[in-house]
C-alpha cells in the first residue's frame, strides 16, 4: 500500500481546483435571414449589409452564447463552408449567404457550419465563447403551411452539450417553430415544442438545460399550449417570466401586451423566449433580462438608427453556481448510443463499495455498486469482467481513460480506476489517446453519466463529497 505522501506526488501534476461559480451572456436573435425574394420582412436596408453588421455588433458585444434563427442563404446564391470539426466551428470559404455576412465580421471562437439554404437548411447556428460536444439537428416531425410556406424549410431544433467551464456542461437547445395562427399551424407548433420536450426527458435527463429560440408562441394566446409543456413537464423557468412578469405566467386568452421593434419595456411579451433549469451538479439562474434591439441600429445613413431585424434581439444574463455534493469529470469517446446519467438516482451521501469493469478490445461495461446496494451498471455484455471492493474509507479518486475508433465512431477502449489506497483496477486496450481524471480533494468517484449500447461510447464520472 502506498504512503499518503506517495499518493499525493502520483496526483499532484493533474489535479487542480476548477472554478465553482461564473457568470454568461445568452442572446437569442431571429435574424430575419430568409431570402428576400421569399419575405422582406419590413425591414429596410439590403439583408447583406444588415447581415455583415449583425455580425459587426456580435465581435463588439462579445456574448457568451448567441443563438440565431432565419439564418438562410440569398436567393440563387450557392452554399460553399468548410468545417472544422475538432474546433467545432465553421469557417468562411467563398460562402455567398446571410449566414457568412455575419461570420465574415463576427469573431467568436466557436461556431456552427451552416445546414443549408432555404429549403435546404434550418436556419439555426449558434455562435460561442466556449466549447460544446455532441452538436446535432433534429427536423420538426410535423409542420403546417396553412398560413404561411413552413414545410418549405426543414425547419427544427439544434441541440448541444455547452461547456462554459471545466466540469460545467449546459445542455442547449434552439429551435424556430412553427409559424401561424391557422387551427393547422397551432396543431404543428404545439408538436414542434412537444417534441423538444420530450427530447429533453430522454437526452438530458439530470442536466442542467438552456432553451433559447423563436417560439412563434405567446401564453397569451389560447390555443398556444405547447408553450407550458417546459414548465409543467421539463420544469424549465422563462427569464422573461422571472425577470420581467414577477415569476407570474399570463393567463391564456388574456389581452396581451405585444412588443414594439425595438421595444421600449420588457413587461411587454414576443415569441422569442429563453427558457431554463439548474441540476444537481450546477444551479442556473437568469439575473437579467433585456429586449436589446437598441444595441443593433442600423448604420446606414439612408436608414440610420432603424431596425436590422423583425425580431426584438433576446438578452439574459446568467449565473451558475456548481454544487459542493457533487461534481463530474469532462467527457471521454463519441456521441453514440443512448444517453444514461446516475445523478438523479444517486442516494444521499453515497459511498462506493464494489467497482466492476467489462473488457477485452475495447470497454465493453462500468458497474458501480454503493455501500446501501445501490448499482449503477452501463454498456454491453461482452467483456472479461473483473471486480475490486473497496476498504473501510477507500475511494475511487483517479481514472485513466482511453479512446479509439470502432466502425468509424470513436468509443472508449480502456479504462483503469485508482484508490485512495494505491489499489487499481484497469480492463480493455490502451491507446495513444488518453486522459485522466482526478477527483477534487475530499470526493470520490459514486456514478456514471454519458453514452452506451453494447460498448460504452462516451463517459463522464460523477463525484460525491464524503463526509
Amino acid at each position: 500500500m502506498k504512503s499518503t505522501l506517495a499518493l499525493a506526488a502520483m496526483f499532484t501534476a493533474s489535479a487542480h481546483a476548477a472554478a465553482t461559480s461564473g457568470k454568461f451572456t445568452a442572446l437569442s436573435f431571429n435574424v430575419a435571414g430568409l431570402p428576400e425574394l421569399l419575405q422582406g420582412n419590413e425591414v429596410n436596408g439590403s439583408k447583406t449589409e444588415n447581415s455583415g453588421l449583425i455580425g459587426t455588433y456580435f465581435a463588439k458585444y462579445g456574448y457568451d452564447l448567441i443563438h440565431l434563427q432565419e439564418v438562410s442563404p440569398a436567393a440563387g446564391e450557392g452554399v460553399w463552408f468548410v468545417v472544422d470539426q475538432d474546433a467545432n466551428r465553421g469557417v468562411l470559404d467563398k460562402d455567398f449567404n446571410y449566414h457568412a455576412y455575419i461570420y465574415a465580421t463576427d469573431n467568436h471562437q466557436y461556431r456552427t457550419p451552416t445546414s443549408g439554404g432555404a429549403a435546404i437548411g434550418s436556419g439555426l447556428n449558434s455562435l460561442s465563447n466556449y466549447s460544446w460536444l455532441n452538436f446535432l439537428r433534429t427536423k420538426w416531425n410535423k409542420c403546417s403551411s396553412a398560413s404561411g410556406s413552413d414545410c418549405l424549410t426543414p425547419k427544427g431544433f439544434t441541440f448541444m452539450r455547452w461547456n462554459p467551464s471545466e466540469g460545467v456542461y449546459i445542455d442547449v437547445y434552439n429551435f424556430h417553430a412553427d409559424a401561424g395562427t391557422e387551427p393547422d399551424d397551432e396543431q404543428a407548433r404545439n408538436s414542434n415544442l412537444q417534441q423538444v420536450a420530450d427530447y429533453i426527458d430522454t437526452w438530458s435527463v439530470g442536466n442542467a438545460v438552456l432553451v433559447m429560440g423563436d417560439t412563434n408562441s405567446r401564453y397569451t394566446r389560447q390555443d398556444d399550449t405547447g408553450i407550458r409543456v417546459f414548465k409543467s413537464q421539463n420544469n424549465l423557468q422563462d427569464a422573461w417570466i422571472v425577470n420581467a412578469k414577477g415569476g407570474v405566467y399570463p393567463t391564456a386568452g388574456a389581452d396581451a401586451l405585444l412588443c414594439v421593434n425595438p421595444s421600449t419595456t420588457e413587461t411587454c411579451e414576443t415569441v422569442d423566449k429563453v427558457l431554463y433549469r439548474g441540476s444537481s451538479l450546477v444551479s442556473l439562474s437568469s439575473t437579467s433580462f433585456l429586449y436589446a434591439g437598441e444595441q443593433f441600429p442600423n448604420t446606414n445613413p439612408e436608414y440610420l438608427g432603424q431596425i436590422i431585424s423583425d425580431h426584438n434581439p433576446v438578452l439574459v444574463d446568467f449565473s451558475w453556481t456548481t454544487s459542493s455534493d457533487f461534481r463530474q469529470s469532462p467527457f471521454s469517446g463519441g456521441p453514440h448510443g443512448n444517453w444514461f446519467n446516475d445523478l438523479p438516482k444517486l442516494p444521499a451521501s453515497p459511498v462506493a463499495s464494489v467497482l466492476k469493469f467489462s473488457g477485452a478490445d475495447r470497454l465493453d461495461s462500468v458497474s458501480i455498486q454503493l455501500a446501501d446496494g445501490t448499482t449503477f451498471s452501463h454498456g454491453g455484455t461482452g467483456g472479461t469482467a473483473k471486480s475490486l471492493t473497496l476498504g473501510k474509507g477507500e475511494r475511487w479518486i483517479s481514472t485513466k481513460l482511453c479512446t479509439g475508433q470502432k466502425d468509424g465512431r470513436t468509443r472508449n477502449f480502456y479504462i483503469k480506476a485508482t484508490t485512495s489506497d494505491g489499489r487499481t483496477l484497469e480492463v480493455g486496450t490502451a491507446t495513444d489517446s488518453c486522459t485522466s481524471f482526478v477527483a477534487d480533494s475530499g470526493y470520490g468517484v459514486v456514478g456514471f453519466m454519458g453514452q452506451d449500447g453494447d460498448e460504452i461510447d462516451q463517459l463522464a464520472l460523477i463525484y460525491a463529497r464524503y463526509a
